[in-house]
């Protein structure tokens, strides 16, 4: 029998907040492919448009059923994300020398993007059955470190760093949610400090350029420090009120690059402004503070680090990608969640969200 309550508890305002998003950046994808008609940049809006039907028509699916029973399917649909990371190394499409991409005739999607979904279910899970534990130490992590590493060396060698380390910091997100013994978090510290130069030492050379250049971006201004430099240019010169739609001369002239992606954001910040920039990120903390209060109401264990857990998705990619295009974080590839050009990560990104919606709506109900 239909719970009347469930409509009754179904957030409009949080709906009218992703419509905003989803406005806002088909107008920015339309102006920033304006110029390339004759290379096909205007099919990127049209198709954004398609992705967010999709994402949205996912949106609404996942709260058509009790989140009770994604606890059962957390582990099965996390080893199936990592069965097509698996397939990606062996069968992928290869694109600017890095092969994410599985396709299914004409669509390709990237699983890298369904595994930060099926690894915050998973470590829910975990964490949810082990009622025992007050504070964990490092001996009773080995499992939810097993789950992070698996997901983060397959992406790494595909080769993706950006999402690689976007999967560490969720899972510690995660992990530290659940209450860590101070001993073990001083180890882990520690731990990275000791690894850090052996991972340095491994990295592909254009991605030891990308630190270089965040250390010093003077370095190498037409070369490496190129992309932020040019990101910088177009942010500051939008001023308060920027240039106005379809006015920005950095996206006009191309001298910013990938701006439908990675740098979308300096598009926006151009052509509206200071302003329009904190409209922006203002929505997205919305939604970061909306997730943290569906947690903290949230009937049940699994519920709450769920919740916290896509929260996490949206507020490292929001922190990573704005830190990454202002010059504040080095460039890792991280498009703005919900915002940049890209089927796979918004589709995925809209299925989290229905989700939270599922254990808001659901908040009256016990196991």
């Amino acid at each position: 029998m239909f719970d009347r309550r469930l409509v009754q508890n179904f957030d409009w305002f949080i709906l009218i907040i992703l419509l905003c998003i989803a406005g806002a950046s088909i107008v920015n994808l339309y102006s920033a492919t304006f110029p390339i008609k004759e290379h096909g940049g205007s099919h990127v809006f049209i198709r954004q448009i398609y992705w967010y039907g999709l994402g949205f028509a996912a949106f609404f699916l996942m709260t058509t059923f009790n989140y009770f029973r994604l606890e059962r399917l957390a582990y099965p649909a996390y080893f199936f994300s990592i069965a097509l990371l698996v397939l990606v190394l062996v069968i992928g499409k290869i694109s600017s020398g890095s092969q994410r991409w599985l396709s299914l005739g004409p669509i390709s999607f990237q699983p890298s993007e369904l595994v930060k979904i099926t690894l915050v279910l998973a470590l829910s899970r975990f964490f949810s059955e082990k009622k025992e534990f007050k504070e964990y130490k490092l001996r009773d992590l080995w499992i939810p470190f097993a789950l992070v590493v698996g997901p983060f060396v397959l992406v790494v060698k595909e080769p993706d760093l950006g999402t690689a380390l976007l999967l560490v910091l969720l899972g510690a997100s995660v992990i530290f949610l659940a209450k860590i013994h101070w001993r073990s978090i001083l180890i882990l510290v520690l731990s990275v400090m000791i690894v850090a130069p052996f991972v340095w030492l491994h990295l592909k050379p254009y991605q030891q350029r990308r630190i270089l250049t965040f250390l010093r971006p003077d370095m190498d201004p037409l070369g490496a420090g190129y992309h932020i430099n040019q990101s910088k240019i177009a942010i500051g010169s939008g001023l308060l009120r920027g240039k106005g739609f379809l006015q920005g001369t950095q996206t006009r002239l191309h001298f910013l690059p990938e701006q439908h992606t990675d740098f979308a954001f300096s598009v926006w910040a151009e052509e509206w402004g200071f302003i329009g920039s904190i409209f922006l990120l203002g929505l997205y903390l919305l939604i970061i503070l909306w997730g943290i209060y569906i947690a903290k109401n949230s009937k049940d264990k699994f519920g709450a680090m769920l919740a916290m857990g896509i929260t996490a998705i949206i507020f490292w990619q929001v922190i990573i990608n704005v830190g990454m295009v202002t010059g504040l974080l080095p460039v890792v590839g991280i498009p703005l969640v919900l915002f940049s050009y890209g089927g796979s990560s918004l589709v995925s990104t809209m299925a989290g969200l229905g989700i939270l919606m599922n254990i808001r709506m659901r908040r009256f109900m016990f196991q």
